[in-house]
């Protein structure tokens, strides 16, 4: 079962939307055939360990890292497939979120006559695929937010106080390169107009890694002010969605379309909708995120400045926290993490499955620079997952 969530993880990038998952088949510990999905080559990962094995799948053990599958969709039911190799034993790390199967592709391999069971590295199984559970549960995507802080919690200073136009970094390149990691673990990137106006950010994949649907750029932008010179619509190559609302300006949705940006209007709420008692008209968070569940992201990275960190915690849309603090400290004049109900450092109180490790950067001057990162999860993507009869319960 370790290699087969070897060969899911491997697979980061390459899958979405569908789940990422990797197939061992092994009599006793000698294997026989292995494999992993991949969405562009069709094959489940069962049917791809099994083309592989041949007539070695007679008798054999297959360790599946999620449930095979029980429907017909782009490819025929995995479970079957099994049966009809001569597989005798089926090891899942856990069953599949997705209510299609949910506990059907254990059954009918019960009914079979395998041997079926499920719960093995199950914690690490379905770690793997927090976004697809997030989606196919709720059509909503999984939202990570993720910060550079300074290690007092402010997340650069103010704009008087920095070259306009440009991105300041708090954090060295050990931590930057492990943000682009993120990025390539995502599909689909989100920002606010308040930090393309003042940083003007590319907001790319630069891991070098290989992904099979470009990362999707996506900006909050409520009366479409995104400027048509900036780095993000010059760089737009179906890849650059605006979300506005309704009554942005009909010509600045034009001439953003004329330049390759796919805008397209979503919903706003009133401060009385929102529960505020001032403010005016913003984006419905929740209406643009389900868009963006329409549009098969699975995952979105949240990386933005102090209102839509604060709005998007407000509305109960952050699942995942990733928070880059450096060794600098900015102080109180410098522009806050979110608002004084968000701090980084009461968020982190609030995350479970905690996890903590260090980026150490050496610049040309010899001179080390040492990052920490903390992140955590929120909500538990799989929480609805398997209302199911007891025997088939987890």
């Amino acid at each position: 079962m370790q290699r087969a969530l070897e060969l899911a993880r491997a697979m980061l990038g390459v899958t979405s939307p569908n789940p990422q998952v990797g197939c061992v088949l092994a009599h006793s510990n000698v294997v026989v055939g292995e494999g992993a999905h991949r969405y562009d080559l069709r094959d489940h990962a069962e049917v791809a360990a099994l083309k592989q094995a041949g007539e070695s799948a007679r008798g054999a053990t297959a360790y599946v890292t999620l449930e095979p599958c029980s429907h017909h969709g782009r490819t025929g039911p995995c479970a079957n497939a099994l049966l009809d190799a001569g597989v005798t034993r089926v090891v899942a790390a856990t069953l599949d979120p997705n209510p299609l199967v949910a506990g059907s592709g254990m059954a009918i391999l019960e009914r079979g006559g395998l041997i079926a069971e499920h719960g093995l590295l199950q914690t690490e199984a379905r770690a793997i695929n927090d976004a697809f559970a997030r989606w196919i549960l709720t059509s909503l995507p999984l939202v990570t937010l993720k910060s550079a802080l300074s290690v007092d919690g402010k997340l650069a200073p103010l704009p008087v106080h920095r070259a306009p136009g440009a991105p300041f970094w708090l954090t060295g390149t050990a931590a930057r390169d492990e943000v682009h990691r993120f990025r390539h673990a995502n599909d689909a990137i989100l920002t606010g107009i308040g930090t393309v106006l003042a940083d003007d950010p590319l907001l790319t994949d630069r891991s070098n890694l290989l992904r099979r649907r470009r990362l999707m750029r996506v900006v909050l932008d409520t009366q479409c002010r995104t400027p048509l010179g900036s780095r993000l619509v010059e760089s737009a190559n179906d890849d650059l969605l605006v979300l506005c609302a309704r009554t942005a300006p009909n010509d600045r949705q034009r001439a953003l379309r004329q330049r390759g940006v796919q805008v397209e209007t979503v919903p706003v709420l009133s401060p009385a909708e929102r529960g505020e008692t001032g403010g005016k008209p913003e984006l419905d968070l929740r209406a643009a995120m389900k868009r963006l569940g329409e549009l098969e992201c699975l995952s979105v990275l949240l990386e933005s400045g102090p209102g839509l960190n604060a709005a998007f915690l407000a509305a109960g849309l952050v699942d995942k926290a990733v928070l880059f603090f450096s060794e600098t400290e900015l102080g109180d004049d410098a522009v806050p993490f979110a608002d004084p109900a968000h701090s980084p450092f009461s968020l982190i109180e609030q995350l479970s499955n905690v996890d903590r490790c260090d980026f150490l950067s050496e610049g040309s001057s010899g001179k080390r620079h040492l990052d920490a990162c903390v992140r955590g999860t929120l909500h538990d993507p799989w929480a609805e997952t398997f209302r199911l009869t007891p025997e088939l319960a987890v």
